[in-house]
């Protein structure tokens, strides 16, 4: 299973962590991963687009941890609609994903 946590200082959106495998299918032929990576990669690419030092972000063997840096306007915006797509695919894939905050 794919595990979410979401971190939050006073309702902001500081730190998301991602780990595990959906196991939905075999390891590189698993829907619910790929779009979990795509939804990801994209936000991040997005926000390091608006501002390349808004965030940091350290990635090994299953593990992605973002942590957010700098805030403004639209690198909240990309963050919430990151969240939102990862929830409609947990909505869709509740055996597979679960998202927390914590």
């Amino acid at each position: 299973m794919i595990r979410v946590t979401i971190k939050r200082e006073s309702q902001a959106i500081k730190e998301i962590t991602i780990k595990g495998h959906a196991n939905f299918s075999n390891f590189g032929s698993d829907i619910v991963c790929a779009s979990v990576s795509s939804i990801v990669i994209t936000s991040v690419n997005a926000m390091l687009r608006v501002n390349e030092t808004c965030l940091k972000y350290q990635e090994e063997n299953g593990y992605l941890n973002l942590k957010v840096l700098k805030e403004n306007h639209i690198i909240e915006i990309l963050i919430i609609n990151m969240i939102e797509l990862l929830k409609e695919l947990e909505q869709k894939y509740p055996k597979n994903i679960i998202i927390r905050e914590g």
